[in-house]
C-alpha cells in the first residue's frame, strides 16, 4: 500500500475528525432531552416589542376588485385589477376580458404606488415636477389609477386600476372598487 504526504495524512485526519464531531453531535441531539419552549411573549397593549396591523381580508379584496371590474364593465372598458396590501403584497389580481397584456403590470404597480404613500396616484403624479426621482424607485408608477384603502388614517391595501384609455379612468374605478369596502 502506498505512504500517503503528510498533507494527504493532515486533510484525512481533519476529514475524519468532521465526521466524528458530526455524527457524536448527531447522537448527541438524539439522546438529549428536549428543551423547554421559550416563554411565548405575551401579546398586549403593554408590551412595547409587539405592534398590531390591519389587514384588508381576501373577501374583501374580492369585493372591492370586483366593484373596480364591473365599474369598467359598466363604460365598457377592459381593464386589469390588482389589490396589494400594507407591505405592497399583491392579494390577488383581476384581468378583464380583452384587457391589454401591460394593464396586469401596470395595474400591480399602481396599488403599490398608491399604498406607499397612502395617496392616489394621480395626487403622486403631480408630486413628479417637484421630486422627478421619486418615479426611479423599484416597482413604482406614477399614473393615475391606484387609491390606497385606509383605515383609521392608515393605509391597509391599494386598488390599482391600468388598461382604460385614460388614467382618470382608471382611478375612477379603482376608487368605485374602495368605495365597496365602505358598504
Amino acid at each position: 500500500m502506498k505512504k500517503l504526504s503528510l498533507r494527504a495524512r493532515v486533510l484525512t485526519g481533519v476529514a475524519a475528525a468532521a465526521i466524528a464531531g458530526t455524527v457524536g453531535v448527531a447522537s448527541a441531539s438524539a439522546s438529549a432531552p428536549a428543551a423547554a419552549p421559550a416563554a411565548a411573549v405575551k401579546a398586549d397593549a403593554k408590551n412595547r416589542n409587539l405592534q398590531q396591523s390591519t389587514h384588508l381580508t381576501l373577501a374583501a379584496a374580492t369585493k372591492g376588485a370586483q366593484a373596480a371590474l364591473d365599474a369598467a364593465k359598466k363604460e365598457n372598458q377592459r381593464v386589469s385589477v390588482a389589490v396589494v396590501d400594507r407591505n405592497g403584497n399583491t392579494i390577488l389580481t383581476l384581468r378583464g376580458d380583452g384587457a391589454g397584456p401591460q394593464a396586469y403590470e401596470s395595474a400591480v404597480k399602481k396599488a403599490y404606488t398608491a399604498v406607499s404613500w397612502n395617496a392616489p396616484t394621480s395626487e403622486l403624479a403631480q408630486r413628479l415636477t417637484n421630486a422627478p426621482t421619486l418615479k426611479d424607485i423599484p416597482g413604482t408608477l406614477f399614473l393615475a389609477g391606484g387609491a390606497p384603502v385606509t383605515a383609521k388614517g392608515a393605509p391597509v391595501a391599494a386598488i390599482g386600476v391600468a388598461g382604460a384609455p385614460s388614467g382618470d379612468l382608471d382611478e375612477k374605478f379603482a376608487r368605485a372598487g374602495v368605495a365597496a369596502l365602505t358598504r
